[in-house]
């Protein structure tokens, strides 16, 4: 890697199930995240935040919250990553919410329509207000970069192009199918769409994402990161506390987003859902973190 590297901020949980994730993108430079990639052999430029947003009810769409919020994040993130692939540089987007990942390949599409999308996480994210009563755009990410039945129009049409994605350019891993809604299974049967699961992920991080990248289109990589897809009791930082003794480790996830960021298409890194109020009883884990975004991202010869 030896282009630039931008970092860009989407401090908003207004799609989430409550507060916490707007506050990862300040958290992680406090704790030094640009000295730190810096240090790593990148040339980095910070490029700010985006619109900040603290997750309040939302009484009058309870199926669909804050999704005037979550619209603004995601258009804002798209600006930031627009500007930074027009100085050739690499991207790495802290969230805030999973919705970060559309911004991202809204940017990148409109750059290279031919981008894939390696997507970590330990849901499917195809659920739609229709098809949940949650409310919580965060696990809705790809059922609108998609545009599936149901999907909330705003969302599904605040890109450069409609839909956003399609499955030949996305994969999955780290899926727990057991967290899956059915109406998600029914989806991805539906669609094709090629995923692995949490347990494969935790045994072969390296082979899965070998795997993964060799189903994706020639052109630009960006690669997306739900922290909930960890072991919640090795790396407590995720908004869900769901994952309790399953799934990968922050060390096999590590080994993971090493070999994608060495893919010589990469060109994005998005994170969402990290809650760093989740490590107040260990904030080590968040220094673990941060030495394994630094180690993904550093430069190469």
């Amino acid at each position: 890697m030896r282009r630039d590297l931008v970092v860009v901020g989407a401090p908003s949980s207004a799609g989430s199930y409550a507060p916490g994730q707007e506050a990862a993108p300040g958290v992680l430079r406090e704790l030094g995240l640009i000295d730190r990639l810096r240090a790593a052999g990148r040339r980095v430029r910070d490029a700010g935040d985006g619109p900040l947003h603290v997750w309040a009810p939302d009484p009058q769409h309870p199926r669909a919250q804050n999704l005037d919020a979550v619209v603004r994040s995601v258009r804002a993130v798209a600006d930031h990553v627009a500007g930074a692939l027009e100085e050739d540089a690499d991207v790495l987007v802290i969230g805030g919410n999973c919705t970060v990942a559309l911004g991202l390949m809204s940017a990148l599409t409109a750059h290279e329509p031919d981008a894939g999308l390696l997507y970590l996480d330990r849901h499917f994210d195809l659920n739609t207000p229709a098809s949940t009563r949650e409310g919580a755009f965060d696990w809705m990410g790809l059922a609108h970069g998609l545009d599936l039945p149901g999907a909330a129009e705003p969302l599904t049409a605040a890109f450069g192009r409609r839909p956003l994605l399609t499955p030949d350019r996305l994969h999955l891993l780290g899926i727990d199918p057991e967290a899956a809604t059915s109406w998600e299974r029914e989806q991805a049967e539906r669609l094709g769409l090629r995923w692995g699961s949490n347990t494969d992920l935790a045994e072969a991080p390296g082979a899965e994402v070998t795997r993964a990248l060799g189903t994706l289109p020639p052109g630009p990589l960006a690669v997306h990161l739900d922290v909930d897809v960890l072991d919640f009791t090795d790396a407590p930082l995720a908004e869900s506390t769901d994952g309790r003794n399953v799934g990968p480790t922050l060390d096999a996830v590590s080994e993971a987003l090493d070999t994608a960021c060495r893919d010589p298409r990469f060109r994005a890194l998005s994170i969402g859902e990290l809650n760093p109020s989740r490590a107040a009883g260990y904030p080590a884990v968040l220094d673990r973190f941060l030495a394994s975004v630094q180690h993904a991202l550093r430069a190469t010869p």
